[in-house]
């Protein structure tokens, strides 16, 4: 089996080396990128960043308005 595949190849690349060269690149390129460690960091970005993100509501006059309330690192403190 071995043998007819060498065969094959030897053939192909003696009459068409440029379509066995395309096949090779266009194979490498469809195999390699699982080995490569960017796929590995692409894939934890991926789990870690949200598919959906939280979106404001817009205000159409229906909601109660709210009093201002002041950052706690503005806030006063009691004095001791």
């Amino acid at each position: 089996m071995a043998e007819r595949h060498a065969a094959f190849l030897k053939d192909a690349w003696a009459k068409e080396p440029v379509l066995v060269e395309s096949f090779t690149i266009g194979g490498l390129a469809v195999i390699l990128p699982i080995f490569s460690p960017f796929t590995k960091y692409a894939t934890m970005n991926n789990q870690a960043t949200p598919y959906n993100y939280p979106v404001p509501l817009r205000d159409d006059g229906t909601f109660n308005k709210m009093h201002r309330v002041t950052p706690t690192h503005q806030k006063k403190k009691p004095k001791l």
